[in-house]
């Protein structure tokens, strides 16, 4: 007699062990939790912090963008470094309708620091240095506290 075989299940079930009987593999930690987030993003969190201190008490920083950028770029062929340093930050002036932009560049100040405090410590004083720059007044005027830590 002919026994009648059960269809197959459209999607194989999802394994509940590995072949070696130790469980699924899964994330070393749940997204919300610090550890998940990238070096990137970590940086952008410093730089969005100190944006956020200096607002307080200069509220025309809300019409200057803030951004991260890995490196500094050489500009034109052939460029190349000279003597002078690798620069932290920069600026780039309002024009054509844009907004003024901070330029923070995250490789250059991640190898000047050791720490994620003192990390902090030299992007805020980046920000502070970049918007005196923009708004043509001294760091010491931007935040009484620069140059203190």
């Amino acid at each position: 007699m002919d026994t009648p075989v059960p269809p197959r299940a459209a999607a194989p079930a999802p394994r509940r062990r590995d072949r070696h009987g130790r469980g699924m593999r899964g994330p070393v930690a749940p997204p919300q939790v610090p550890l998940s987030a990238s070096r990137a993003e970590v940086f952008a969190d410093l730089v969005q912090d100190s944006v956020e201190r200096l607002e307080r008490r200069w509220p025309q920083l809300a019409d200057i963008d803030f951004l991260v950028l890995e490196v500094p770029r050489l500009d034109g062929p052939g460029a190349g470094w000279s003597d002078e340093a690798v620069p932290l930050g920069g600026t780039v002036p309002a024009r054509d309708g844009r907004h003024a932009r901070v330029v923070v560049y995250r490789r250059p100040v991640e190898i000047r620091t050791k720490g994620r405090d003192e990390r902090a410590a030299l992007v805020h004083e980046v920000v502070v240095e970049q918007v005196a720059e923009l708004l043509g007044l001294t760091p010491e005027t931007v935040d009484p506290r620069y140059g203190e830590d």
